[in-house]
């Protein structure tokens, strides 16, 4: 039976595990759960048509045994000094349930959910502190921190850009060129993304002769997961990315050093 590295190299085209979840060597324990939670949702079991249901659910086992080594420190330490996956430990073991595992760590979600956990995040401490914490782990990268902080969208930007600022000068982070010489070029193709998603949205919306009411919005959103041949990143993968409840807090990170990359 093949190991860890080379099950994702079959499946995911790579044997290096942060690639598997779309993160950085790098990345914090908040971006790596969140590159879990992005990737496992494209191959959940409950998620794909039934002749695709034994493929998925081995790639699914496998992002778990990739998150767990990943989300252990000593593990991740052991991988990322020697190339080596520790097969042998509990942490991958053959008989746990790894669709249990995923379903304590990421609440299943309702429209009322996602409506209700917007309306006491944003503007929250807990933003604040994801807003900080992802423009700390993307160096100040606004196409990062947009994707990153949950419940954000193109309108949420400049109140995002004055919380970032604010910390800036108040030396609460370092200045980062990145944010601060981004161009204008760059933050109009970002502004147009957003339109083009969200009148993708519609278009579908109409297509589907759908209203606003919560059960419209979650055949909608049904629909959408069911579009196996679009990518991950489109619009409505990252609505539950984004604002699903985990069971975890976030968890602050508002202490960021000082110096960092000017």
């Amino acid at each position: 039976m093949p190991g860890l590295r080379e099950s994702c190299e079959i499946h995911f085209g790579t044997s290096d595990l942060y690639k598997v979840l779309g993160v950085r060597k790098e990345a914090g324990e908040g971006e790596i759960r969140r590159g879990y939670h992005r990737v496992s949702l494209k191959v959940h079991p409950d998620r794909v048509q039934q002749e695709e249901k034994e493929n998925a659910t081995a790639e699914f086992q496998i992002l778990g045994k990739v998150y767990a080594v990943l989300s252990d420190k000593e593990q991740r330490a052991l991988y990322d000094e020697q190339g080596i996956v520790d097969e042998e430990t509990d942490t991958l073991s053959q008989d746990k349930n790894w669709e249990e595992y995923w379903r304590l760590l990421f609440k299943k979600i309702t429209v009322e959910d996602i409506k209700a956990y917007e309306e006491k995040y944003k503007g929250s401490e807990e933003e604040k502190n994801d807003i900080i914490s992802a423009y700390m782990d993307f160096e100040g990268n606004m196409d990062g921190i947009m994707e990153s902080v949950p419940c954000a969208d193109f309108e949420d930007e400049p109140r995002i850009r004055h919380i970032i600022q604010k910390a800036i000068k108040s030396k609460e982070i370092p200045s980062y060129n990145a944010f601060v010489k981004e161009s204008k070029k760059k933050r109009e193709q970002r502004n147009k993304r957003a339109h083009e998603e969200a009148k993708e949205a519609e278009e579908i919306k109409k297509e589907m002769g759908l209203g606003d009411d919560s059960d419209d919005l979650k055949a909608l959103i049904q629909r959408r997961q069911n579009d196996r041949k679009k990518e991950m990143d489109s619009f409505f993968d990252q609505l539950e990315a984004k604002y699903c409840n985990t069971s975890k807090k976030a968890t602050s990170k508002s202490k960021a050093p000082k110096k960092g990359k000017k």
